[in-house]
């Protein structure tokens, strides 16, 4: 989706592809959000935007959507592009602006520049969208911890609704992975990562924003919509190469992913034939496991009940001794009624409290 030349094969293939799956899900379930994402849906013409919104809506019900985002970088738009998909009806942007500062930005290979990571703030509000949510990344190596408290500071300062905030990653395989088994780079430890983590926590919170997530926050009213289908296990289908779809009315669940190679989806779904690259059957044990792993990150945390009349698993007899050490430790809040979530020392560790309470 990076050339003007790609997008007509690409969007033809796309609506074809709901089409196709519309077939089988439609009479099943209405929509309730769209999500455009992975990859780069700013570079799409409006025009393409209300034709992919038009098929969704000549095959799905989607009478009753309540959201529809996309994903936008601050190099690509403009306040005539935001305007024209505000008017398609799409009411919340995803914008991944990842810092506000230059080093910072250079040294993640982004596009655009510190002016732009601002003025693209003020582009969204002029464009009508009172609703959008920035990306930013802390644990930079040798990033100076004043950088991160000042991008806390302007992001809050703007009156930014919704922040998600993620610690860097070295992904095996990558340009950073390489420099860093050079010692060209030291990544920062656990223990400063933790810091500055539980730093974004307080500083939030203090500035009204809810911790909604392990990596999201929010001020009242700007949760986001389409992320509480991934953490609810509730169905969802993706459309495009690379998307993933999630689907669950009876066991097994089914979970699949598409072909990532843009040509190879576009020929498959031109033969009508569904451009899967990988699927999987999950049964109730890998269900419950993922379960307690998508609740744990949540401030609404994990509903005990539903994880036993669900999935049929009891932590209360099963787990017992780790929720006690767990609580007696700091990691999770005392036990009230059916839920079980984490204190902000909990968050810190999230995989860590959660590997203790996974089913058999």
């Amino acid at each position: 989706m990076t050339t003007e030349k790609s997008h007509a094969p690409f969007i033809e293939a796309l609506c074809t592809e709901i089409r196709l799956r519309a077939a089988e899900y439609a009479s099943l379930e209405p929509i309730e959000t769209l999500y455009f994402g992975g990859g780069t849906p700013s570079q799409l013409h409006p025009d393409d935007l209300g034709r992919i919104i038009e098929t969704l809506n000549e095959h799905f019900d989607c009478s009753n959507v309540l959201e529809t985002t996309i994903e936008v970088n601050p190099e690509d738009v403009t306040l005539e592009w935001l305007s024209a998909v505000r008017a398609l009806g799409i009411d919340r942007l995803s914008i991944g602006i990842q810092s506000f500062f230059e080093d910072d930005l250079r040294f993640m290979n982004r596009v655009h520049d510190a002016r732009q990571a601002r003025e693209v703030i003020d582009l969204v509000r002029q464009a009508g969208f009172d609703n959008f949510s920035i990306d930013l990344i802390f644990g930079l190596p040798e990033q100076p911890p004043e950088y991160w408290s000042a991008n806390l500071e302007i992001a809050s300062s703007l009156g930014v609704p919704h922040i998600s905030t993620y610690g860097l990653t070295v992904e095996e395989g990558t340009p950073l992975a390489n420099r860093v088994e050079r010692g060209l780079i030291h990544t920062m430890d656990e223990g400063d990562m933790s810091e500055q983590f539980r730093f974004t926590m307080l500083y939030l919170n203090e500035h009204g924003y809810e911790h909604y997530e392990i990596s999201s926050f929010a001020l009242p009213g700007h949760r986001a919509v389409h992320n509480h289908r991934y953490w609810n296990h509730d169905n969802y289908l993706g459309f495009g190469p690379s998307a993933h779809s999630f689907w669950w009315t009876g066991l097994p669940a089914q979970r699949w992913a598409n072909v990532r190679h843009l040509k190879r989806y576009e020929a498959l779904v031109r033969q009508h034939v569904a451009p899967v690259d990988e699927s999987e059957q999950l049964g109730l044990n890998a269900l419950a496991d993922e379960y307690v792993m998508l609740r744990l990150r949540t401030a609404d945390g994990l509903d005990l009940d539903e994880l036993e009349t669900r999935y049929g698993v009891d932590l209360l007899v099963d787990r017992v001794e780790e929720l006690a050490e767990l609580e007696t430790s700091g990691f999770i809040q005392p036990i009230r009624g059916d839920r079980v979530r984490l204190t902000d020392l909990g968050k810190t560790v999230c995989d860590t409290v959660t590997a203790r309470l996974l089913p058999d």
